[in-house]
């Protein structure tokens, strides 16, 4: 079954955290949306200890159509879906990023700028330091938790967005072949308005397929 609850989180950036060992780590941004707080999660590593290391693209000059949809948002959370024309993000399917155009990266790598956790760091620090700089997550949200503070930022209520990466492509016998589906990927998309640029960053695991038929699976990986 398809991921749930995919949309897109448009706010402002306030804090980031970064976690470098081996244990599922991600990279933490801290947003205000619509007045209140959300975390964003991105996966730094996989899960697949014979191919940790992450597919990436970021992209300093991103031009799409899509760009235009997202502005036009009110900050806050919004549901995906409308494919091509809506906030639906599909990696093989959308025109804005290819396998091609993707590198592996280490989360951790002794030396500055050379890791996913420095280079996601480069572009969170910034925005955090201009208030002008929008923020847009898409992927998996979860919450509000009014039992449990954010474990991670500790503001109440916990609630945030997950999967932001390519959401397709898994094997069938693979434990994340439930999520696959179209139209569902996701990604994380700085407006940086005083230079009327956009910066994407597309992220993907390496284990994932990029042919997929009409329910993201990998196209020939038969149920049978």
């Amino acid at each position: 079954m398809p991921i749930e609850n995919y949309g897109v989180l448009k706010g402002r950036i306030t804090e980031c955290r970064q976690e470098r060992d081996n244990r599922a780590p991600h990279y933490h941004i801290r947003v205000r949306a619509a007045g209140a707080d959300a975390r964003v999660s991105i996966n730094v590593q996989s899960h697949d200890r014979r191919r940790p290391d992450l597919l990436h693209l970021v992209d300093d000059d991103f031009q799409h159509p899509l760009t235009q949809r997202l502005a036009e948002l009110d900050d806050g959370w919004h549901d995906g879906g409308g494919g091509a024309d809506g906030l639906a993000l599909d990696y093989p399917r959308g025109g804005m990023v290819t396998r091609e155009q993707m590198r592996v990266i280490s989360h951790d790598k002794p030396g500055t700028n050379n890791d996913l956790n420095d280079r996601l760091d480069a572009l969170i620090r910034r925005a955090c330091d201009d208030p002008e700089v929008e923020v847009y997550a898409c992927g998996s949200s979860w919450g509000p938790e009014p039992t449990e503070p954010d474990e991670i930022f500790g503001f109440e209520p916990g609630r945030g967005v997950h999967d932001v990466h390519m959401n397709q492509g898994n094997a069938r016998h693979d434990h994340h072949a439930r999520d696959n589906g179209v139209w569902q990927d996701g990604a994380l998309f700085l407006h940086l308005k005083r230079e009327q640029r956009w910066v994407a960053v597309f992220l993907a695991f390496q284990s994932q397929q990029w042919q997929t038929d009409e329910d993201g699976f990998p196209r020939g990986d038969s149920a049978s």
